[in-house]
């Protein structure tokens, strides 16, 4: 028989359990390892992963009131800080379809000067809701528009006047009439001077875009073709009388007007040129052209030559109505240069300081 195995003491458990643990640990690290190693080996290089960088953006809300009644008209909100204000005009227009961006005029204060388009709406905030107040600045109509119809009527109507139409003229009258040659002349020279203001207007003359309300065009319209009515009808007429030192006065006028003319054409290019040639704003200097040496006198030397122009084309043709013409441009043309000149002494001090307006001494 055999005898019964007495059944095993703690002991022995004990160290059958921490020998058989052992194994059993050893041989699960083992096999940890190995697919660990796989994996490694399968992926690649271990990079960690990026990080996101999470950058919170501050939009503004733009409170429209109107600068009459200060009641709210809408808020554009969601306004990024790198918007100007024309992306708020859009926006704005968007809201209300009724005002397009031209003809929306905004103010920080209802005082105040209207705000460009080009300035940035975070040098506006003071906190995240700006205020401005809208003015309907009314119909606007683009400066290339305006300036073409302004110069194209005078070239048009002056025409009329030179063909002595019989709605005008009496025809018996001006068949039997000789035409005196300072007639042709002064046709060919106003002629000359609008198509030059035409082509400027078109290839020289670079315009940002900006607009100016309607009003405005026909005013500069009726100023320029009611005088070229008036002008253009004594000039034609067949009782007009010419000159009184007769050839001489007319050559040495026809003279200084071509070259009036062709110094403000290069005078217009060298400032164009100066505007939009991509390199520092400077001052414009004079260069070999000598039509250009009239900037060491004056700033504004394109309202000296258009004066000029209408000062020798009141000499050649010896009228009344070019004489008040003149007189009432060179008024004009002085405001206007000096306004220039103070914008000119504000960005080219050290150039424009000693120098006049228009006229050397006199503006």
């Amino acid at each position: 028989m055999h005898r019964r195995q007495k059944p095993s003491t703690p002991e022995h458990k004990r160290d059958f359990a921490a020998h058989g643990g052992a194994l059993s640990m050893s041989h699960n690290d083992t096999r940890s390892f190995f697919n660990f190693s796989q994996l490694v080996l399968s992926a690649g290089n271990l990079k960690s992963p990026p990080v996101l960088k999470h950058s919170k953006i501050t939009y503004f809300e733009v409170e429209i009131l109107d600068v009459q009644s200060k009641k709210q008209i809408c808020i554009v909100d969601k306004v990024p800080p790198s918007s100007t204000l024309l992306d708020v005009k859009h926006k704005f227009h968007k809201a209300c379809p009724q005002w397009y961006p031209s003809r929306v005029g905004l103010q920080l204060e209802r005082n105040g000067p209207y705000l460009k388009d080009s300035i940035n709406i975070q040098s506006l905030a003071v906190s995240s809701i700006i205020t401005l107040y809208f003015t309907d600045l009314g119909q606007q109509v683009g400066w290339t528009t305006f300036f073409l119809a302004e110069y194209t009527g005078p070239l048009l109507i002056y025409l009329l006047f030179y063909i002595r139409l019989s709605t005008i003229y009496d025809q018996a009258e001006s068949t039997k009439n000789f035409r005196h040659p300072v007639v042709h002349l002064a046709c060919f020279c106003h002629c000359l001077h609008y198509i030059r203001h035409l082509l400027e207007t078109l290839f020289v003359h670079k315009f940002s875009g900006g607009h100016t309300p309607l009003k405005n065009m026909i005013k500069g319209c009726a100023f320029y073709w009611g005088f070229t009515s008036w002008i253009a009808y004594y000039i034609n007429h067949p009782r007009y009388t010419p000159p009184s030192f007769g050839h001489r006065q007319v050559s040495f006028a026809a003279l200084a007007f071509l070259m009036c003319e062709a110094g403000n054409h290069f005078i217009n290019v060298a400032l164009a040129h100066q505007n939009h040639s991509g390199l520092k704003a400077c001052f414009p200097s004079p260069t070999y052209n000598p039509f250009t040496w009239l900037f060491l006198l004056v700033s504004c030397p394109n309202y000296t030559y258009e004066v000029g122009s209408w000062i020798s084309f009141t000499v050649m043709t010896q009228t009344l109505p070019v004489g008040i013409f003149a007189f009432l441009m060179v008024i004009q043309m002085s405001l206007w240069a000096q306004k220039k000149h103070k914008l000119y002494l504000k960005r080219f001090y050290p150039e424009v300081r000693r120098k006049a307006a228009m006229i050397p001494i006199i503006f």
